[in-house]
Formats: C-alpha cells, sequence, structure tokens
C-alpha cells in the first residue's frame, strides 16, 4: 500500500533510530540519497521533512537553519530575486532578502570570497560577482537611510586591466548555481564548525542543535564535467563530517545521482527511489549496491544470466554491441570494434566484429532465426570475458 508524503518523511527519519538501535554511534545512517522523476514532490518532501524535524514558526529565510535542520530546495532560490528597473533604465542587480543567517555567512564570515570563488569554478571565472557595501540614501525629508551592505549583487565581464563589462543579468542556470554557492560555503563552514568535538571550542554556538541537512536537486543545469565535479565535492564534503549530522540528498537527475551513489558506497549510506503512483500515493524502494542508471550494467548481468542458463540467444549480440559502443564512448575510443580483443597485426578479428554487427542488425533477413549455433555462443561468451577482464567491470 502507498504512503503520503509525511509517512515517507517519518521513514527518512526512522531510518535514524532503526540504525542506532541495531549499532553504535558509528554505524548509524549518515546519508540517505533519493532518486525521483521531476514533480514526484521531491521540493514538498523537503518541507514536510522540515516540518517534522522542527515544527516551529520559524518566519526565518529558509536558506538559514531552524535550530535542527538546513535545507536547500527550490524555494531557497526564491530568497534571491531580480530588479530589473526597466523603467529608470537601471542595470540588473541580483537583491537578497537580509537576515541573521546572510549578516553571520557574509558580514561576520566574510564568505563572499568563497562564494565568488565557487561560482566561478562553476560557470565563467571572468564572470565576476560584486557584492554592494553599505551606502546611504537621502530620503525626502532630508534624512540619511544607511543601506546595509550584501543586500543585493550585480554581475560583469571582467575584460583585464581592471576593466569590466557593464552589469548584466545571468541566466536562470547562473543563478541557481550562484544560491547554491552560497549555500555549499555555509555547508562547508557548518561541517568545519561540528568537527570540533568539544562544542567549547567552536568559533560559534549556532549549529549545536542541528541534526539534519536536507538538500533538494542543486544544481542540474551545470554541463556534465562540473556537475559530476559539484556531485563529487558534495560527497567529498560529506564524507569529512565527523559529527552527527546527518544528510538527505534528493535529486531528479540520473548522472548526479550516480555519481554521489558511487561515491558513498562505502560507509552508513542509504539509497532510495522515490515513486509516486496514479494515486499520489508515495513508495520509497531501497536500491542495491548497483546504479539503477547504469543500462550498459544491466545489459552484461542479462548476458551473464543468459549464459548461467545456456539461454543464449542472438539478440545477445546486441546487447553485447550496446556494451562496447557505451564504453567505448566513455573511454575515449573511436570505434567499439577497438574494444575487441586484438590479433598480432593490431587488429581485432574480422569474423568477431562482422557477426556482432550481422547479429545487432534485422535487415539482412526476414527469416532470420533467434538461435545461436555452438560456436556463436562460445564467441559470444568469450567476448564478453575479454571484456571483464580487460575493462575491470564490477
Amino acid at each position: 500500500m502507498g504512503k503520503n508524503l509525511n509517512q515517507i518523511a517519518q521513514e527518512l527519519k526512522d531510518a535514524r533510530h532503526r540504525s542506532r538501535a541495531q549499532a553504535s554511534n558509528e554505524n548509524e545512517v549518515k546519508v540517505q540519497l533519493i532518486y525521483a522523476f521531476n514533480g514526484t514532490g521531491k521540493t514538498r518532501l523537503s518541507r514536510v521533512f522540515k516540518t517534522l524535524i522542527d515544527d516551529s514558526n520559524n518566519q526565518d529565510m529558509e536558506l538559514a537553519s531552524s535550530r535542527k535542520i538546513l535545507y536547500y530546495n527550490a524555494f531557497t532560490e526564491d530568497l534571491f530575486y531580480w530588479d530589473n528597473d526597466l523603467l529608470n533604465s537601471a542595470e540588473p542587480k541580483l537583491k537578497i532578502h537580509p537576515n541573521d543567517f546572510t549578516k553571520w555567512i557574509f558580514e561576520e564570515q566574510g564568505q563572499d570570497g568563497n562564494v565568488i570563488r565557487t561560482f566561478q569554478h562553476y560557470t565563467n571565472e571572468k564572470l565576476a560577482p560584486h557584492f554592494n557595501a553599505n551606502y546611504t540614501i537621502t530620503k525626502e525629508d532630508g534624512s540619511d537611510t544607511i543601506v546595509p551592505a550584501f543586500t543585493e549583487i550585480t554581475f560583469s565581464y571582467e575584460r583585464g586591466n581592471d576593466e569590466r563589462s557593464s552589469n548584466i543579468k545571468i541566466s536562470k542556470g547562473e543563478e541557481s548555481c550562484f544560491v547554491w554557492s552560497v549555500f555549499y560555503s555555509l555547508l562547508e563552514e557548518v561541517v568545519s564548525v561540528l568537527n570540533v568535538p568539544d562544542e567549547m571550542d567552536r568559533e560559534t554556538n549556532q549549529f549545536n542543535e542541528l541534526e539534519y541537512v536536507f538538500i533538494d536537486d542543486p544544481v542540474s543545469s551545470l554541463d556534465e564535467n562540473h556537475l559530476i565535479e559539484l556531485a563529487v565535492n558534495l560527497a567529498q564534503l560529506v564524507k569529512s563530517s565527523r559529527s552527527n549530522l546527518k544528510f538527505i540528498i534528493t535529486t531528479h537527475n540520473p548522472l548526479f545521482y550516480n555519481v554521489l551513489h558511487n561515491e558513498l558506497k562505502k560507509g552508513t549510506y542509504k539509497k532510495y527511489i522515490l515513486k509516486k503512483d496514479e494515486h499520489n500515493e508515495y513508495e520509497l524502494t531501497p536500491q542495491g549496491n548497483d546504479s539503477p542508471f547504469s543500462y550498459h550494467l544491466f545489459l552484461k548481468s542479462e548476458i551473464e544470466k543468459a549464459i548461467e542458463t545456456q539461454q543464449l540467444k542472438k539478440y545477445h549480440f546486441n546487447f553485447l554491441r550496446n556494451i562496447l559502443e557505451k564504453t567505448s564512448t566513455f573511454l575515449g575510443y573511436q570505434n567499439w570494434g577497438e574494444l575487441l580483443p586484438q590479433q598480432e597485426d593490431g587488429r581485432a578479428n574480422p569474423y568477431e566484429s562482422r557477426i556482432i554487427n550481422i547479429a545487432s542488425h534485422s535487415k539482412h533477413s526476414g527469416d532470420e532465426l533467434i538461435e545461436l549455433s555452438p560456436a556463436d555462443e562460445r564467441v559470444l561468451q568469450y567476448l564478453l570475458e575479454q571484456l571483464n577482464d580487460n575493462y575491470k567491470f564490477k
């Protein structure tokens, strides 16, 4: 029977207590990684979970932590909004709702430099954010009002020689990356502070009650290389945490999920697939050590099962070709044939290449047999063994 989001949130919370009852604190569930399609309800789940952990009526900004949970989701980006002022032809500014968090991260901790470096690393080193400084405005009655710093950001391209372009409005993807850079700088500080065992020795007591970090779909608009790097960096930061802080990470991006899945293989981590049915009921399905999106590994497993049960068919050559194509692309080869066993002349066996080609296409005959001859079965089994031995599939 399906569950509602409140029950799913409770299930995520209970994972900690089940583990605590079974083993020592060192073996508690440290990270829960969840994949779900867009529209499933990941963002709503983050808010339901926040209410479950800390139901105080916290009117502070969503990016700031409550006493027990810090979370990042789609609503986090709403804290940053554009002041285009088109009527006065003013240059665009990204404004921030100021609160205790922004005061702490920017004014007290001076994290603006780290935010800028992180942002430029994932976008463009020439694209520079500029935070405003304190300035004074004069009202109509002649009185002065001081506008505090770190309430708005402008962006420009650096041209060298201390020159820069006029202010620009960055893309939605770049804006998301900027917000993530702010959150990530906070998260680095949180982990660093809580890694100090003695609370009296910590530089701040602001996070002493923090129990959870909930991250929903950080930045999926990056190119694949930067997305992989972001996932690896996040995994390394999570693994560096030595406190009792627990992490829940949700995403709809298969690549982001796969990288985190592989980075978090060792330790007390749990992986799930979150599904919603036509009745708007949910199911949180545990995911094993195999990655759910490695299609080529699934095909390899199917061939191995067929070999074990002596049920090899012609279409298994098609499976093998698919594996070879994906593996050759990943390794940077020009052609999948380069992965086949090489003869003394440095070329693949023509017969092995030909049988894979012929068996992978149905246009040659309308009266094809699905069965394989014993010789072709041996060839298929041999090629798979060579692939496993040469490229160390796990």
